[in-house]
């Protein structure tokens, strides 16, 4: 069962009309939520986040769209579809009808469930994506619909036997992974790219960077990556809200260590 607008449907029935915007025009955010044991995860970090996105794109926000009616819908949902575990997608569009221009700025909401899986590996192997570019700007830290790139870096990937794939902006500079934010260690400085860069506004990223502050061995930097740079580091790791922390041990011919990765990762796993 997925919840249309707080109205619970069958999955296999159609849900989606030839009209709706986020099919025919990409235009629709998303919040990927963990949960378990019926907890959502952040909760309040996913929805302030799709209430400042949904600003930013001009969508109107129902007056009872609150964070209380926010995760009630998706409890629902999950009670419906019994799972305690699992990882939720939320997807807000504008409502069907018009052509770029919509013929109202009002919205319609769909969550969707499954069961949990958390694959953390070993050995994780990434390449750099080179196809195409990512542009830097405040419209790329949305999580928009709008993932072709990633899309086509995952394909890549898959073709060429790597986990993960890093995506750089029309400046050549590093943004993100294809699932996730990148961080860097060098010696006892951790950076990650710039919001400027054009990489989205992670929940993890932003727990990271909250919890590598407070610490006093090491220096937590945001700013300009270069894909060189990722060569001379000493470990990489990945962050996203499903596995925390993937860290990274091959990229090309270089291998890293994994002690840090690993240190914030029992940290973080606390915070939850």
């Amino acid at each position: 069962m997925v919840n249309l607008n707080g109205e619970l449907i069958n999955q296999l029935e159609g849900v989606l009309n030839t009209t709706n915007r986020a099919f025919k025009y990409g235009d629709a955010l998303f919040e990927t939520i963990k949960v378990k044991d019926l907890k959502c995860y952040f909760i309040e970090d996913h929805y302030f986040r799709l209430m400042a996105s949904m600003r930013m794109l001009r969508m109107e926000i129902p007056m009872n769209f609150t964070l209380e009616f926010f995760e009630e819908e998706i409890t629902t949902t999950l009670i419906q579809n019994n799972l305690e575990d699992a990882r939720v997608r939320v997807t807000v569009y504008r409502k069907d009808g018009g052509l770029y221009k919509p013929i109202s700025n009002e919205i319609s909401y769909l969550i969707e469930t499954i069961p949990l899986n958390i694959n953390r590996k070993e050995e994780y192997k990434i390449d750099l994506f080179k196809d195409y570019y990512l542009y830097s700007g405040l419209l790329s830290t949305l999580k928009t619909t709008n993932k072709i790139t990633n899309v086509l870096a995952s394909i890549y990937a898959s073709e060429n036997k790597f986990d993960n794939c890093i995506l750089v902006n029309e400046k050549k500079q590093v943004v993100e992974a294809i699932n996730g934010n990148i961080f860097i260690v060098k010696g006892t400085s951790i950076k990650t790219p710039l919001i400027d860069s054009g990489c989205i506004k992670g929940i993890v990223r932003k727990k990271i960077i909250e919890l590598i502050s407070k610490k006093e061995n090491y220096t937590l930097e945001e700013g300009v990556i270069s894909p060189f740079d990722l060569q001379k580091a000493d470990e990489i790791f990945i962050t996203n809200v499903i596995v925390g922390i993937q860290v990274v041990t091959t990229y090309k011919k270089t291998n890293f260590k994994t002690k840090v990765g690993k240190e914030l990762t029992l940290e973080f796993e606390k915070l939850v």
